[in-house]
């Protein structure tokens, strides 16, 4: 094998095991929280041991750093995507339910992290998810200001209803989360709650004097 190739080969199975090192900690912490979660258990686990553990993570703290940014980074790019499509513009509230539903789908076990950690996670953990939410509203407020009666709006009131915007979609999420698998009925019943909130929030618009 030439040199390329084993440098190749070294960095894919470097790439294997921090993706099982992630995998562990997530499944881990499904049962007794991330807090709770130790170096020990999740490199045995993952089936290494604990020196191999820090080639791919400082501490335990970083590891969850990584879990929250993986945990959003299917939604982020599915958001982005739809926000591309003309007809999402123009169907946004029918689409930014069917949008969040199929990626806390695809995602569930994520999502159950987000949901667990977010209040009762280590703080660096706590912190990270706030962040993350953080950047979600400064995007959508981005979107928002580009509808009809909010053009004109106050930066700062865009953000507020971007906020409402984004509690909605954690609540939302948070509901697919605990939706059994196999249940279309539910998951309908979901999009439709979330359609309606967000219809109710918009409603305001129009009266509304920034």
């Amino acid at each position: 094998m030439t040199e390329p190739a084993q440098s190749a080969s070294r960095q894919a199975q470097k790439e294997r095991t921090r993706q099982a090192i992630l995998a562990s900690a997530l499944e881990l912490s499904q049962e007794q929280g991330f807090a709770q979660v130790s170096l020990r258990q999740v490199s045995r686990h993952a089936g290494i041991v604990p020196t191999a553990f820090y080639r791919h993570f400082e501490s335990m703290d970083q590891l969850g750093l990584a879990l929250v940014e993986q945990s959003f980074s299917t939604l982020r790019r599915m958001i982005r995507d739809a926000q591309r499509d003309p007809h999402v513009f123009e169907n946004i509230i029918d689409a930014a339910a069917d949008v969040l539903v199929e990626a806390v789908k695809q995602s569930k076990a994520h999502f159950a992290f987000v949901a667990r950690e977010r209040v009762g996670g280590p703080e660096v953990v706590r912190t990270a998810i706030r962040h993350e939410l953080d950047l979600f509203v400064s995007e959508l407020a981005v979107v928002l200001a580009r509808l009809p009666n909010i053009e004109n709006w106050s930066s700062d009131d865009v953000q507020m209803v971007s906020r409402l915007f984004v509690r909605n979609m954690v609540s939302n999420a948070e509901e697919v989360v605990e939706m059994p698998d196999g249940r279309p009925d539910l998951e309908e019943q979901i999009k439709e709650g979330a359609r309606r909130q967000m219809r109710l929030i918009v409603v305001g618009f129009r009266d509304w004097r920034s």
